[in-house]
């Protein structure tokens, strides 16, 4: 655990570390008040509500747009030493089954609809909420997560996130968005074995077998109308040939069908008290991946039926069941990136962007000049920028809650009706004890505090925002 004063030198003895992912330290500067306005800011009105937070002159704004465009970010490393800053600090507190850090994948489509957005495409939404449109126009994203154990709970802590869809610069890139998201995966440069868990439009041999061969297992769920084989029975002599590997072809959902081979366990899955679940488990061979891995079926009194895959033979049935029912945390940490960060709320046009139409999907660059090649990969990298900006933003927020938890409550500043013990404190209640704390941080002289320095150098006293800083 860190030990500080307060809860900005703790957040700034963190930020610090990332110095090595920018070539320049104005810049590495510039992205450190980014993070800090994140953190405090009211309003999600994009890179203007920055400005509104720190109290910054006006002609800060462009520096502040300068920033997310700027070559001198180097992404891939920036995103490589968050990771490795993510499993040192909070190596206490990560989830770890079979001695394995447990990794959510997901995806996520943000709305956008500016006509000269680069990567904007006409997406599908597939969801049960009626509040959601079944077609929008916006950029797909995937991202990555590591689970964190907080007092009684869990959540899960983002460590990076991409627009993996809507630009082909190369009519040879036969990419799909689950060798991306391998990609991504790999990008991290993390050494310690993963169990990765995401949902069953992952269950694919181009993830399982990538994963595999670095040492990574991999849990989803799979459709019901999925098919595996059992091993080929063991031949005496036979004929000319390979010997046969698939053996007797089985409907998983025929796994339902024997109620006798059902075992029943009080129910692993978060947040559940006092349900029992039935559960067979059966290691069969499959065919996408060409190899044995463990299917889970498991009857919910609530939920229903699900089948589980596990590429790891040796791990128990229930922790499998508590492994996909964690999933489930990476689609709160998308709805906290969304209306509590602002992580996807930019909005940088591209002026000379040839405008989209109506009914868009990719948008196919090989045949326009270099010119006009190189704009789109300046903008695209601010998205990229922004969002994994808003990432780290969003990371730093979990980490004070579970380092300093008492710290927090006790800058709170305000008021909720509960406060629950053994529950740490949202994404929300920490923004509002870095925004109460601000002022105190801004006064610190020492030679640790450049960041203060600059950010007061940098402050509008004309207006209310940067008097009620500095008073």
């Amino acid at each position: 655990m860190i030990m500080n004063a307060t809860l900005w030198t703790t957040w700034w003895t963190i930020v610090q570390q990332l110095r090595p992912a920018f070539s320049r330290s104005l810049t590495f500067l510039w992205f450190a008040t980014a993070l800090a306005a994140f953190a405090v800011r009211g309003d999600l009105a994009g890179v203007s509500s920055f400005v509104r937070a720190l109290g910054l002159e006006r002609k800060h704004y462009d520096r502040l747009l300068d920033f997310f465009h700027s070559r001198a970010v180097n992404l891939p490393k920036l995103t490589a030493l968050w990771t490795a800053l993510v499993l040192k600090v909070m190596a206490r507190h990560l989830l770890r089954v079979n001695g394995c850090l447990v990794v959510l994948a997901d995806g996520i489509k943000v709305a956008k609809s500016g006509l000269k957005m680069p990567a904007v495409k006409k997406l599908h939404q597939e969801s049960q909420n009626n509040s959601k449109p079944e077609f929008i126009f916006g950029h797909s994203c995937q991202a990555l997560a590591v689970v964190v154990q907080a007092a009684t709970g869990c959540f899960a802590l983002p460590l990076a996130c991409r627009i993996h869809e809507g630009l082909v610069f190369s009519n040879r890139d036969q990419r799909t968005l689950l060798d991306k998201l391998v990609l991504l995966f790999t990008s991290l440069a993390c050494t310690a074995a993963c169990i990765m868990v995401a949902d069953a439009y992952y269950a694919s041999g181009k993830v399982i077998l990538p994963l595999l061969a670095a040492g990574h297992h991999l849990v989803t769920a799979v459709k019901s109308n999925a098919v595996a084989y059992e091993p080929a029975p063991a031949q005496g002599r036979r004929g000319r040939g390979r010997p046969g590997k698939y053996g007797r072809k089985l409907k998983l959902s025929s796994l339902f069908d024997e109620a006798g081979a059902f075992l029943t366990a009080p129910s692993p899955v978060y947040g559940e008290q006092g349900v029992t679940l039935s559960y067979r488990c059966v290691d069969l061979l499959w065919r996408p991946c060409g190899l044995l891995v463990r299917f889970v079926a498991v009857i919910h009194p609530q939920r229903g039926r699900r089948i589980f895959l596990c590429t790891d033979t040796t791990l128990d049935p229930v922790q499998i069941i508590m492994l996909y029912g964690v999933r489930f945390k990476i689609e709160v940490s998308f709805k906290q990136a969304v209306h509590t960060v602002g992580t996807y709320q930019y909005h940088f046009w591209m002026a000379a962007m040839t405008p989209r139409p109506n009914k868009s999907g990719d948008q196919h660059l090989h045949r326009k000049t270099e010119k006009y090649r190189q704009m789109v990969r300046r903008k695209f990298a601010a998205y990229q920028c922004h969002i994994q900006t808003g990432v780290i933003a969003h990371g730093l927020l979990q980490m004070l809650a579970v380092l300093e938890p008492q710290r927090v409550w006790a800058m709170f500043g305000s008021w909720i009706r509960t406060i629950r013990p053994g529950v740490a404190p949202s994404e929300r209640v920490v923004a509002s004890a870095l925004r109460y704390e601000l002022p105190e941080f801004l006064k610190d002289n020492s030679q640790n505090s450049i960041l203060a320095k600059f950010l007061r150098d940098r402050i509008d006293l004309g207006r209310a925002e940067g008097q009620r800083l500095v008073s």
